[in-house]
């Protein structure tokens, strides 16, 4: 098996690092860009082969797509980071001109390929790579609720005194500090609702802390954050070429399901060889279903820059 991924900044290097320890295919190509980088950081990694105990052939390309033919799942992470004084419409503009670009390249040479999409806003340009690719809706994921809902069980923790992994918790919606939500009502501690553990001011607060994750992260070390997101998209690659069926959080494709359409929005999804593979309906409550509602409107908004551009 043989994955891309684009961008070698911090989240793709991260997310090519994971690929790589855990042996998830026999070729990994990353690419960048800037001149050396993606050759640099490849071949650093490399070097780490025999100390960690991987055999994965890690290639680093500076914007040659033909070394990415054949790719059976391809990572894109390239984009801008909004700066001070950009406006939203702006750092839409360039990143979509990015993502479209990166994602013509990729299928010249690999036109079978699972794209899974981290570059942001994250769903405008999962919306943007299904509408001009013209891919199967399946083939298109967007990696945002992924992260936010390792956020949501890592802040569930840290109240609760227990293990991350013995939680059951997603956020739908949009990735993004207010058009996430997470569903703490139907969170679980190995079965048990977590609302039974939890006072309801400590509710509230897990709420909040989850959704304004990123930009807690961002004002401690003066960056976007790096390890979850990389890890993030790596478990989606982990699950596509090993066919887990596993059940995350992905910004997809809806065509009436949660009563929207032509829009890409995180809701559960099951990861598997196919890409996306069924949407699993949560039954939100009323409270939830307006939170989702003003979500998907705030992401139509940002799809609707698309159209000016």
């Amino acid at each position: 098996m043989k994955v891309t991924v684009v961008g070698a900044g911090a989240v793709g290097a991260t997310c090519a690092d994971n690929i790589a320890r855990k042996e998830l295919c026999s070729e990994l190509v990353l690419l960048d860009i800037k001149e050396g980088i993606a050759e640099g950081k490849a071949q650093d990694m490399m070097q780490t082969a025999t100390l960690l105990g991987f055999d994965t052939k890690i290639t680093g390309s500076t914007n040659d797509y033909t070394k990415t033919a054949g790719s059976d799942v391809v990572v894109i992470t390239s984009g801008l980071p909004r700066k001070p004084g950009m406006t939203r419409e702006e750092l839409i503009g360039v990143n979509a001109g990015i993502v479209k670009g990166v994602c013509e390249n990729i299928l010249k040479h690999s036109p079978d390929a699972i794209i899974i999409v981290i570059s942001n806003p994250m769903d405008t340009m999962t919306y943007l790579a299904l509408k001009s690719t013209g891919l199967p809706k399946n083939k298109i994921i967007g990696m945002g609720g992924t992260l936010d809902s390792a956020r949501f069980k890592y802040q569930l923790s840290q109240h609760l005194g227990c293990s991350p992994s013995d939680l059951n918790a997603v956020v739908v919606g949009g990735h993004g500090d207010t058009t996430m939500i997470p569903l703490i009502s139907k969170a679980t501690w190995n079965s048990a609702p977590v609302t039974s553990f939890l006072s309801k001011e400590q509710q509230e607060k897990i709420v909040k802390d989850t959704m304004v994750g990123g930009a807690t992260l961002t004002a401690l070390i003066g960056t976007s954050a790096w390890y979850a997101p990389g890890a993030a998209g790596a478990a989606l690659v982990e699950s596509i070429l090993r066919d887990e069926k596993k059940l995350f959080t992905c910004c997809v494709s809806l065509e009436g399901e949660y009563g929207q359409n032509d829009i890409c929005i995180g809701v559960p999804v099951t990861i598997g060889k196919n890409g996306w593979e069924k949407i699993i309906d949560f039954e939100l409550n009323e409270e939830e279903k307006a939170a989702f509602e003003k979500s998907v409107a705030a992401v139509r908004s940002m799809n609707d820059v698309l159209a000016t551009l």
